[in-house]
């Protein structure tokens, strides 16, 4: 009689963990292949390899969803730590060679980036051509995601951040939000209302997992409003605003989306507050004890530069 002796699991590859990682956060093969850049087989084969190297399942398939064992979720947590371990270790020895080389991975909210990005796309190309910049327009949530597995590198976003990863937060500048109303409102056109006037009125709203919506509702529930508009949500502000002129209600635009968004119809009027105006503050993010903070930093203080011809208030 023979006794077979359980193997010892081996070590995964990076590329195993990626791709574990990758299907854990989207739960679908296809979505988690084409976020990594890999064929749908590569990630599937990598997977399975690293279900061989441990010796446990990880993944259960079936035909309309992937589901992740118990064992495989508390896996994928030591995942997030090893590549967050090791994008550390790149990043500190690129930081070390030469500032504002090599890539950088950016993350920026919607509501920030169809304004803001011009000025900093002309910053990097002029200050800084050595520099291979990506953009990842994403939410909140997903920018935080990405901040603490190391697949994003820096963030510009409204702060503070809120996320559950300790962050250094670099402020850029504050801005006022701007009441957009159709053109035969009884407001439009005033300059002087309190933020009291949103008790009365529809404010329309962006749907759930942008931060500029929580930042709408916190206005409104300081004042005991409630806002209005039905289940109508708009997806982006270009629908926002397009949903005020057709005459559906009002809603909240930062200044600095006011020129592009209200500039794309004639159905819109502007109502600004009365001091202190409600509004943002929108910032630079990075990991807390980032190798490249203080590239940062000097970033943040050039950037701050080319954003003064905005309508903001520069945060020194």
């Amino acid at each position: 009689m023979s006794i077979t002796t359980p193997r010892s699991p081996r070590t995964p590859t990076v590329a195993q963990l990626r791709s574990f990682l990758a299907v854990a956060e989207h739960r679908h093969f296809r979505e988690a292949a084409a976020a990594i850049g890999a064929s749908q087989p590569a990630l599937s084969g990598a997977v399975a390899a690293l279900e061989e190297a441990l010796g446990a399942q990880l993944v259960e398939r079936t035909t309309r969803r992937v589901i992740i064992t118990p064992l495989g979720e508390r896996v994928a947590g030591h995942a997030r730590r090893v590549l967050s371990s090791l994008h550390a270790l790149t990043e500190e020895v690129e930081a070390a060679r030469r500032p504002f080389t090599g890539p950088l991975h950016l993350g920026v909210i919607p509501t920030v980036a169809p304004y803001l990005l011009p000025a900093v796309l002309r910053l990097v190309r002029s200050s800084h051509p050595d520099l291979e910049l990506h953009v990842h327009e994403e939410r909140t949530p997903s920018l935080q995601e990405g901040l603490a597995t190391g697949r994003l590198d820096l963030l510009l976003l409204a702060l503070p951040t809120g996320g559950a990863a300790p962050t250094h937060d670099i402020p850029l500048f504050e801005e006022d939000f701007v009441l957009v109303t159709p053109p035969s409102h009884e407001l439009a056109g005033r300059r002087d209302v309190a933020r009291d006037v949103l008790l009365d009125l529809d404010v329309l709203l962006l749907e759930e997992g942008h931060c500029l919506r929580d930042q709408a509702l916190d206005i409104c529930r300081e004042i005991g409003a409630d806002p209005g508009g039905g289940s109508t949500r708009a997806a982006g502000l270009s629908t926002l605003v397009q949903l005020v002129a057709g005459g559906l209600g009002v809603t909240l635009l930062p200044a600095t989306a006011l020129d592009v968004e209200a500039g794309r119809t004639d159905r819109l009027a502007t109502v600004r507050f009365a001091d202190p105006a409600p509004g943002r503050r929108i910032g630079l993010a990075t990991r807390a004890g980032s190798a490249r903070s203080a590239e940062y930093d000097r970033f943040a203080a050039e950037l701050r530069e080319v954003l003064r011809e905005l309508p903001v208030r520069i945060v020194e």
